[in-house]
């Protein structure tokens, strides 16, 4: 019995050794990581903008809560006098580059193109009623259909959808 507790006091001596080891390599590792990390990404932030503002879209949150009888002006988008660089020039490319993804198939309740029987109701209501309707969102359909394009791009697309529709 005097030599079954000797081996179990060696090898748990060995195995304490080896795990040590291992948990000390670990923490060296992992010091280096963070040493070449902090130096890498420090000079890629300062030298390239581009790759500042992906890493900050990326590590932005996906979404903000508002509270109702709360101040959430907070939450409101930045408004910019600047256009957007995928603004589309006409009613048509705007329709084939956005709208065309949900009218097309009538993806979340959206009327298709040519079903006159669900957009005669709408046209009826007047081509300033459905330009209020994109930009402000309606039923699924997010404010200004999810892009962040002028109004009077918002009313190109809508008059091109109009026109394919009647």
């Amino acid at each position: 019995m005097a030599r079954t507790k000797s081996s179990d006091t060696h090898f748990f001596n060995a195995f304490s050794l080896v795990l040590g080891a291992l948990i000390f390599f670990a923490i060296v590792l992992f010091a280096v990581a963070r040493l070449i990390g902090t130096d890498t990404q420090a000079k890629d932030l300062q030298l390239d903008p581009l790759y500042a503002k992906s890493v900050l879209k990326n590590i932005a949150p996906f979404a903000h809560v508002a509270i109702a009888g709360q101040d959430n002006a907070a939450l409101a988008l930045p408004k910019s006098n600047l256009p957007a660089a995928d603004v589309p020039s006409t009613g048509e490319q705007a329709y084939t580059k956005v709208c065309s993804a949900c009218h097309v198939l009538g993806i979340n309740g959206a009327p298709k193109v040519g079903d006159h029987a669900a957009w005669g109701p709408r046209i009826a209501q007047g081509k300033e009623a459905l330009y209020a309707h994109v930009i402000a969102g309606k039923g699924n359909m997010p404010p200004r259909a999810g892009t962040t394009w002028p109004d009077a791009t918002i009313h190109m697309a809508v008059d091109y959808m109009v026109s394919i529709n009647k």
